[in-house]
Order: structure tokens, then C-alpha cells, then sequence
């Protein structure tokens, strides 16, 4: 997606958004017992054995653990440019048709995961503690927990465009969705 998307970068500074882009997810918390120091330490000793300086490697580990959701009322600490553009592009990823397909795979990886309870509470987490040692009570449970929250959340203008009509369609589907669930359509 990053690579999709025009933006106008200092000298150098597409070199930081391509390793980002490839080594954000590394050593995801959710694959790593909620260890989410993992991927900047692996992130690290990759870049330092093909000879990537100190600054960049810096760079790379704030990326990593800053750019993942924390929960609705947790400010990203996201702090340069480079960083903003892969959060906007891993949070993109994250919502319209090929969020939702990803939200119902990782749910049915978790096993434990419903599609949907009715009984089940939204939750608004202040601390990245709390919403990665508490799971949504379903899937469809995270869409109000975080995807449907994405949007507001975009640092770019370009992520914000894109983002609106990805927002769209997860409401579109959400009222589908309800009214299926409900017999009605």
C-alpha cells in the first residue's frame, strides 16, 4: 500500500519507509505471547548484521512499536514523518474490504473468538495493557473497539482521503451485516 501512495519525502527518507514498511509487523505481540519488544529486538539485530547505521536502526525501532493500535484513548507517540506514512499504511490495511476479510481470519485463528454476541460490551481501553490483554468479545465487537475508530486516527491527508471510503464500506457492511442477523434482509 505504501508504495501505492504518492508523498513527497526528504532526501533519505525513503529508505526509513521501506524498511518499515517491511519489518513493522515483525515479531507481531499478538504471535509473541503479548511480548511487544520482540520485533524491535529482531528488527535490530537484522539491520545491524547488513550494516544499517545506528540512527536508522533507532528510527526502525520506534516505528515498530509505536505504529500498532493502543487502544481508543491512547495517542499514538508516532514522532516523524516516515513513521506517520507507515502508520497510516498499516492502519489502511487494517479497514475496508480486505480489513474486514483479515479481522474474520485473525478471529477465526483465535478460536475463542466469536463472529458476533449480542450480550458481548464495547470496550474503550486507555492503556495498551488493557487492549492487548483483553480481547473484543467478538469480531464484530472490534470493529467498534478499533477499525471503526481508524479513520479519525490517519496523520497524513492522504491517509484521511483513503480512509473515508474504506470507513464507508465497513458501515455499509456493518448494517448489512445487523440486518442479517436480525432476519431482516
Amino acid at each position: 500500500m505504501i508504495f501505492r501512495c504518492p508523498v513527497a519525502l526528504p532526501r533519505g527518507a525513503s529508505l526509513i519507509v521501506e524498511l518499515g514498511a517491511l519489518l513493522h509487523d515483525i515479531a507481531d505481540y499478538k504471535f509473541h505471547g503479548g511480548d511487544s519488544k520482540v520485533g524491535p529486538r529482531m528488527a535490530s539485530e537484522l539491520l545491524k548484521s547488513l550494516g544499517a547505521d545506528e540512527e536508522t536502526i533507532s528510527h526502525i525501532g520506534h516505528i515498530i512499536r509505536e505504529v500498532s493500535f493502543k487502544g481508543a484513548r491512547v495517542k499514538s507517540r508516532m514522532r516523524t514523518l516516515e513513521g506517520k506514512i507507515i502508520q497510516d499504511a498499516d492502519r489502511l490495511d487494517a479497514i475496508g474490504a480486505i480489513g474486514i476479510a483479515r479481522a474474520f481470519a485473525y478471529g477465526g485463528y483465535k478460536r475463542n473468538q466469536l463472529m458476533y454476541d449480542p450480550n458481548g460490551r464495547v470496550k474503550k481501553h486507555t492503556r495498551f495493557y488493557e487492549y492487548k490483554r483483553r480481547p473484543a468479545a467478538s469480531t464484530i465487537h472490534h470493529f467498534y473497539e478499533k477499525l471503526l475508530l481508524l479513520k479519525d486516527l490517519m496523520n497524513t491527508k492522504t491517509g484521511r482521503k483513503l480512509a473515508e471510503r474504506r470507513h464507508a464500506f465497513m458501515e455499509k457492511y456493518l448494517k448489512q451485516f445487523f440486518n442479517e442477523w436480525e432476519g431482516k434482509k
